[in-house]
């Protein structure tokens, strides 16, 4: 009998130890923070890190989230895009983590998309992007095709009279999709063919000489000619200096990037680069008491006065407190909870108003051109007169313009076509 109590006793004390051990381990709600940290991409992707590592010691110093603290999980994909799947996995699966902050180019994006799928978990993604995309589980709060690459062409051709077109990306999907998209859209208004350019190059690209001498030549031909950059990553520093080098000035063929912020410019001599332009949803400049509390909460956290912040920064403040607020809505992290609880949810932007989570997982944004100063930040000389409702599906693609996504019971379709009143798929 005795050896009877005692198993029991034994029983119950590994139990309890179990579920003590159990309880430890749900002390923290974990985040994971999925940015290349090594290879061509950690130019832009490092200051994601430690923006997201910044906003979580903010909200831990409030308090944390459903009375416990949060805890960052950080990996390294090393712009390897397969690798990024591996370690999306690895954070769900191993670590445990309630959401991931994460992913920069459109290639590592669609290498994790399968695994949030899979897995049910969260992605918040803080980059501009080609659209053509709408998935239950990702939450797009950079700037659709719509919310930048449209409304820059727009503003070239209305306010600098542009007329010749050069489309310069990196050799990758979102470069080529929002190409394909601005293609469609110019020749719509009207551009002939022969008045658009259209170049790749790989990540990491350096000999930019030859490029960059056709464009020369290329806005030689009597017509206003612009280039329109969606280059990614550290390609951009030699580019822009075989600009300098080849006596390109913004007055003569101005460049418009797509993915060139202040961050970008940091490493960069600014001196030739002056009054070429930028289209963002943010701009550090940006002149409202948020933006110079969020700017000195930056300088502080860094221990660096000189650092500066950049949109995808502001686009992981917005989604980061989007989920916040909609885990403290529905109680819980729980995914299908948060996906239900966040749509409709309105947080601060640094701009000075408020962006909204839509029934297609993307935000509300205002659209901003901004030109370099020498100071390697950007004067706003543009920008739209509302918020822009950021658009999964372009309305100059054929088989993308009757789409509509709506992740909302009873619909819940990322790619609802109004033609047919089908939903084809899941949505991506």
């Amino acid at each position: 009998m005795k050896k009877t109590l005692t198993s029991f006793a034994l029983a119950g004390l590994m139990a309890s130890t179990m579920i003590g051990g159990a309880s430890a381990q749900e002390d923290t709600i974990k985040v994971g923070i999925l940015h290349s940290l090594s290879g061509t991409m950690a130019i832009s992707e490092t200051t994601l890190k430690d923006a997201m590592l910044m906003l979580i010691d903010e909200q831990n110093k409030k308090g944390g989230l459903l009375g416990k603290k949060l805890e960052a999980v950080v990996v390294d994909p090393a712009s390897d895009w397969p690798l990024f799947a591996e370690k999306a996995r690895e954070l769900i699966e191993v670590n445990g983590v309630d959401a991931v902050f994460g992913c920069w180019t459109s290639v590592s994006r669609k290498s994790v998309l399968p695994v949030f799928e899979e897995l049910n978990s969260l992605l918040f993604y803080p980059v501009q992007y080609e659209g053509e995309e709408s998935q239950r589980n990702v939450f797009y709060t950079g700037a659709a095709p719509n919310q930048q690459a449209i409304p820059a062409v727009d503003y070239l051709m209305n306010e600098e009279g542009v007329e010749r077109w050069v489309l310069a990306g990196t050799d990758y999907v979102y470069p080529r999709t929002t190409n394909k998209i601005l293609e469609a859209y110019l020749k719509a208004k009207g551009v002939a063919e022969e008045d658009i350019m259209i170049n790749y190059t790989p990540f990491g690209h350096s000999d930019w000489q030859t490029i960059v001498s056709d464009i020369k030549a290329f806005g030689s031909a009597g017509k206003k000619t612009a280039v329109v950059s969606t280059i990614n990553g550290d390609a951009n520093v030699p580019f822009y200096k075989e600009l300098g080098n080849a006596g390109i000035k913004a007055e003569d063929i101005p460049v418009v990037a797509f993915s060139v912020g202040e961050e970008e410019l940091a490493g960069l001599d600014t001196g030739p680069l002056v009054g070429h332009l930028a289209a963002w949803n943010y701009f550090q400049s940006a002149d409202t008491e948020i933006n110079a509390e969020f700017i000195d909460a930056w300088h502080a956290f860094i221990g660096d006065e000189e650092r500066v912040t950049n949109d995808p920064m502001e686009a992981h403040f917005i989604g980061f407190n989007m989920w916040v607020e909609a885990v403290e809505k529905a109680g819980t992290t729980d995914p299908d909870a948060v996906i239900d609880a966040i749509v409709g949810v309105s947080v601060p932007n640094l701009t000075g108003g408020m962006s909204a989570m839509m029934p297609n997982h993307h935000i509300t944004k205002p659209v901003l051109i901004g030109e370099i100063q020498d100071d390697g930040q950007f004067e706003t000389v543009w920008e739209t007169s509302g918020l822009v409702v950021g658009d999964a599906w372009s309305d100059y693609l054929e088989g993308s313009k009757d789409l509509i996504s709506d992740w909302r019971a009873p619909l819940s379709c990322g790619n609802f076509n109004t033609a047919t009143g089908k939903c084809g798929g899941s949505g991506s």
